[in-house]
Parts: C-alpha cells; sequence; structure tokens
C-alpha cells in the first residue's frame, strides 16, 4: 500500500509528489499527459522557468523525480475511488487496484470552447485568459476582452497595468447602463454584436467576426470560457464544492484538506482565484507537506 495516491500529475501533482518523495514516503502518481497549459506555447512568472514551455518544464520535473526511489509515476487514468481515512483505493482504467492511506486530487479542470469557429483552435495562442500569464509579452499593445460577467470589470481595471487600449466585446450580452457608463469614463468602446468566428493571424493578432457588425481586430483577445473539473470522481466521493463566476472548484481548508478526511487537493481543481502554475506548484507542495504530516504518529 502506498502512503499517498496522487490523481493529476501536472503542476501542483508533481509539487506534491516532490515533498511526499523527499520524506521517504511511498508515492504512485497517476497521469493522463493533457495538463490543461499544453496549448500554451510559453509558460510565464514561475520562478526559475520564466518564458519556457510548459511541457520542458513537466518533462524536467518528472526526470528530477526520479531520483527518489519512493515517488512512482504511472500514465494511467483514475476510474474510481472507495475507502476511507488510511484505506482508500484507487482502480485505473488498466483494471489495476491500488491503496493509500492519503488521496491528493490535482486532475485539473478543462475549459469549455464556446461553439465559435477558431475559438479552440486559438486559445492559447491569440486567445488568453490570463494577463499575469501572457501579459508583458503583449503590453502595450491593442487587446480585445470578451465580457464573461460581473469579474469582467475587474479585468477591465486590472487590464490598465499592461495597456491603455482596450476593447470589450459584448457577445450579444446586454450589459447594464452603469457599466457602460464606467466604460465610457475610462474611455474603453463597447463592441456588442455576437461573436460568430475568431481567425488568428500572426502568432497572436485575432480578427473578431462579428453578427450584423464590421469584423474587429486586436493584437490579443482576452476570454474566460466556463470550465470543469476533468474528472468526476470527487462526485462519486461527494465532496465540498465551491461555486465561482467560471464553475465549480473543490472546497479545502488552509492545509488544502477536502471535506473528506484524508483527501487532499491542489492545483485549479481547487483554486476559486486567478489560476497560475505558480499558484498550482504552492498548493501542490503544500497538499503533499500536509498529507504527509497528518500520517505522523
Amino acid at each position: 500500500m502506498d502512503d499517498v495516491i496522487i490523481i493529476g500529475g501536472s503542476f501542483a501533482g508533481l509539487a506534491a509528489a516532490l515533498q511526499v518523495g523527499r520524506a521517504r514516503r511511498k508515492v504512485t502518481v497517476l497521469d493522463t499527459g493533457l495538463p490543461r497549459n499544453r496549448f500554451a506555447g510559453h509558460s510565464h512568472g514561475l520562478l526559475g522557468h520564466d518564458h519556457k514551455p510548459p511541457l520542458d518544464i513537466l518533462a524536467e520535473a518528472r526526470q528530477q523525480l526520479a531520483r527518489y526511489p519512493t515517488i512512482r509515476l504511472v500514465n494511467a487514468r483514475a476510474e474510481d475511488i472507495a475507502g476511507t481515512i488510511d484505506n482508500f483505493s484507487v482502480v485505473t482504467d488498466d483494471g489495476e487496484t491500488l491503496g493509500a492511506r492519503r488521496l491528493i486530487l490535482s486532475y485539473g479542470i478543462v475549459d469549455q470552447m464556446p461553439s465559435v469557429a477558431g475559438f479552440a483552435e486559438s486559445w492559447g495562442t491569440s486567445i488568453v485568459p490570463c494577463p499575469y500569464c501572457d501579459g508583458f509579452e503583449v503590453a502595450d499593445q491593442h487587446w480585445g476582452h470578451i465580457w464573461s460577467g460581473p469579474q469582467s470589470q475587474n479585468s477591465v481595471r486590472l487590464f490598465h497595468d499592461w495597456t491603455d487600449r482596450l476593447t470589450v466585446f459584448a457577445n450579444g450580452q446586454d450589459l447594464p447602463s452603469d457599466i457602460r457608463a464606467d466604460l465610457a469614463r475610462r474611455n474603453i468602446p463597447v463592441v456588442d454584436g455576437r461573436i460568430t468566428g475568431v481567425a488568428r493571424h500572426g502568432e497572436h493578432s485575432t480578427i473578431l467576426n462579428l453578427d450584423g457588425s464590421p469584423d474587429v481586430a486586436v493584437d490579443i483577445l482576452f476570454a474566460n470560457p466556463r470550465n470543469r473539473p476533468s474528472a468526476s470522481l470527487h462526485e462519486s466521493l461527494a465532496l465540498a464544492t465551491v461555486n465561482t463566476p467560471l464553475g465549480i472548484v473543490l472546497k479545502v481548508d488552509e492545509r488544502r484538506e477536502t471535506s473528506a478526511p484524508g483527501i487532499y487537493a491542489a492545483g485549479d481543481l481547487a483554486n476559486p482565484g486567478m489560476p497560475s502554475v505558480t499558484t498550482a506548484v504552492s498548493h501542490g507542495a503544500m497538499a503533499g507537506i500536509s498529507a504527509q504530516q497528518s500520517m505522523l504518529v
């Protein structure tokens, strides 16, 4: 039996495994090899790895974990979880049953792309979600932002640190008069037509096709599509969740423990704020340390 099974081997999961392995506890990491940011050409803001391709960072991390004899990395999907603290069982997609005293869930989330031609193909390059991840590289250029609800008001304020040229796309939504007045005060134009297509030009530049309006070109488009957990294991475990404007995340305490004793969560799956590689690594490390310390006698 393992001390810890980690489900999801991206940044949070590997950071958790590192802490557990360095404590000489036995840990198995199950991973499908499909991290959320695999579409991005570069990852930004991670100290020591700034502007590196995210898949390269993960590959290097796996190589570093190989020096720890108690860490096992397995390319497999967890299909089922059962049990309670000190006696969890995990069944993989190849039929193997694994046992562990603790679980760490870090299988992340998936972005639900709108049915707009060209949107999915542009995701991670000319359409991005996070100014902290990509804003520096396109600073002072013409940004576009697809309005996604009340949280977009904060985005408009936030973007000002990177650019003074911003266009808001209402995408068919009826923006309240007070919001329109605030955008006008900030000299931010609003385009009301529904987006029917996105055409990428070069690395970033994007042309938006609009229903009933002329096309509009921007240098980079920021959007926040809704997302969902990439697996449903938390549902079978009846774990508590938190509703966010873009989807649900798992509820955790300050030590990353979920509502079920012995089950921890980290990464985008349990981050109600602005997801990033840096926070995923931090929360993963905390989850690993907390799981290890919970087994002390």
